[in-house]
C-alpha cells in the first residue's frame, strides 16, 4: 500500500507542476497580446482585443470537444 502511495504522490507533484506550467504559459500569452484587431465578419466589422479573442476560441474548442464527447459516447453506447 505505501508503494501506491509513492506513485499517487508522484502523479498529483506532476499534474501540479503542469497545471502551473500551464498557467504560466497562459499568463505570458496574455501579457503579449494585448493590442486591439480588426475582426471581419460576413456582415461587417468589428474591433476586440486579441486576447478576449483567443480566450473566447479557447472556450469554443472547449465546449465543442465537451459536446462531441458526449455525442459520441450517446452513439456508441452499448444498447441493453
Amino acid at each position: 500500500m505505501c508503494a501506491r502511495l509513492g506513485v499517487r504522490r508522484t502523479g498529483l507533484y506532476f499534474s501540479a507542476f503542469f497545471l502551473v506550467a500551464l498557467l504560466v504559459v497562459l499568463v505570458i500569452l496574455i501579457g503579449k497580446n494585448t493590442r486591439s484587431v480588426k475582426l471581419d465578419w460576413a456582415v461587417g466589422s468589428t474591433k476586440a482585443s486579441l486576447v478576449w479573442i483567443i480566450l473566447a476560441a479557447a472556450v469554443l474548442g472547449w465546449l465543442l470537444g465537451i459536446a462531441t464527447s458526449v455525442v459520441f459516447r450517446h452513439r456508441t453506447r452499448r444498447r441493453i
